[in-house]
């Protein structure tokens, strides 16, 4: 298994990446990992994401220990509610205790739960992003109103969760990929000549030219500015694995 990762701030914006990622193991041969992107229009947008993100990394730890001790393991769909559900929690606790604002806690998530050995996938998207899963995409666009997370945290979490329909179950996968919105949004910024642009989608989701390079993301993201004359405008968050 590969994983491949890019975080990159977007033309458009001058201080701070707003989005942020995390890949990290949640028990045996489990794999956690998510793509979240602050509210452009809150407060310290930034750290919304990587306060989630941070969180994440807090409750895979948490789940594994448990899991280790207890030498029990759930499926993938109890796996990834019980995750939202302690984040759910967590937002809620952290809000509370440092006093913020509900425009201080709103950031997309874009989620998986990935059992390797059985290259299987449980995926879940609170607000807007894009899955590729096996070259077949799922995007989800909410006309730039995202449902955040941060608007739900006062609500009963098995009633909300319960309401989400942007879910995807996967088998026998081969290679997936979570991104944020901002690739959508690769466009010139210069007045140079370039070649005809091809398909930045596909040449960074599909594309397995470079994949033996560990940055393999990075290097797509410079030939893309080098040959197509083309960054993105918005910030842009990318976990791409390729299973062997």
């Amino acid at each position: 298994m590969r994983i491949y990762t890019t975080l990159q701030i977007g033309e458009l914006h001058t201080n701070h990446c707003e989005d942020y990622l995390i890949t990290t193991e949640i028990g045996k041969n489990r794999l956690l990992c998510a793509v979240m992107d602050g509210c452009t229009m809150g407060t310290d947008s930034c750290f919304a994401a990587i306060l989630t993100g941070k969180l994440l990394r807090k409750i895979s730890k948490e789940y594994s220990y448990k899991e280790f001790y207890s030498k029990e393991s759930t499926g993938l769909q109890e796996t990834l509610q019980n995750i939202n559900r302690q984040l759910f929690q967590e937002l809620r606790s952290a809000k509370n205790i440092l006093q913020l604002e509900r425009d201080e806690v709103l950031n997309t998530l874009l989620m998986g739960v990935i059992d390797i050995s059985n290259r299987a996938g449980e995926f879940i998207c609170i607000g807007d992003g894009l899955v590729c899963i096996d070259q077949q995409l799922y995007e989800y666009e909410q006309d730039n109103k995202p449902d955040y997370l941060g608007y739900h945290l006062h609500e009963e979490f098995d009633s909300w969760y319960a309401k989400q329909q942007q879910r995807i179950s996967a088998q026998d996968i081969h290679d997936f990929s979570l991104a944020t919105d901002g690739i959508f949004t690769f466009k010139k910024f210069d007045n140079k000549t370039y070649a005809g642009p091809g398909n930045v989608i596909e040449f960074l989701l599909v594309d397995v030219e470079e994949s033996n390079h560990s940055n393999m993301l990075n290097r797509k993201l410079l030939d893309i500015q080098t040959n197509w004359g083309l960054k993105p405008g918005d910030d842009l968050a990318i976990i791409r694995i390729r299973f062997n």
